[in-house]
């Protein structure tokens, strides 16, 4: 039966699944401005090396990701606790996803603006900082919200190097009490509740960026 103790126990995982994802999402927002800005850079190099950190983390799993982070950390000396090599596999994997979100956003504000900001004289920091990015912030909400409800979910992968998130909870949680169907009805539903807030939200920015273009 499940009674108070395994509950608390399942809520406690349900608080380290949101402080993973506002760790990941908080760093990927802030490297992933960094490579979206190097993915549209005129220098060369930076926009190559961005591309590439793009290509590396999008073409393989997380689950990948997890482990290489997880355990190459100790290799190299490092010995973080789990929740913080959890954090940075979470915090490159988003910076790639979001930097590349952000990359298409901004090369989707019209040339012209840009030009024009450029003929009013300001230089290439201010054209972007003034005049592309917040354009293209507002273009790519919708897309953003979209990857944080996949990074919610993607932090159940935890489980896979010992870490006691909800998912993990949930399966402690199923071999203590043999209820595998109710304990994991419960996980799922607790990931939906989320999850469908953060996907309605997305549609409805979606909707009103459709409406707001079509005038």
């Amino acid at each position: 039966m499940i009674g108070p103790q395994e509950l608390a126990f399942m809520g406690k995982g349900l608080l380290w699944t949101l402080a993973l994802t506002a760790m990941g999402f908080a760093g990927g927002i802030l490297f992933g401005f960094l490579v979206a800005l190097a993915r549209v850079s005129p220098i060369r190099w930076l926009s190559a090396l961005a591309r590439a950190w793009i290509a590396v983390f999008q073409g393989t799993p997380l689950l990948m990701q997890l482990f290489v982070v997880y355990f190459g950390l100790p290799l190299l000396g490092l010995n973080p606790p789990a929740w913080v090599a959890v954090a940075a596999a979470l915090t490159a994997h988003a910076s790639a996803f979001l930097g590349e979100i952000w990359r298409g956003a901004i090369q989707s504000v019209p040339k012209g603006q840009s030009e024009a900001a450029h003929a009013l004289g300001l230089r290439y920091r201010a054209r972007m900082m003034d005049v592309v990015v917040p354009q293209a912030l507002r273009l790519s909400l919708p897309a953003t919200i979209g990857f944080l409800v996949q990074l919610i979910k993607g932090t159940s992968l935890a489980a896979i190097v010992g870490f006691i998130e909800l998912a993990r909870a949930g399966q402690i949680v199923s071999n203590q009490t043999f209820k595998p169907l109710l304990v994991f009805g419960l996980v799922g539903l607790m990931y939906f509740m989320l999850c469908w807030p953060l996907s309605l939200w997305g549609k409805a920015m979606e909707r009103r960026l459709a409406i707001g273009q079509t005038r």
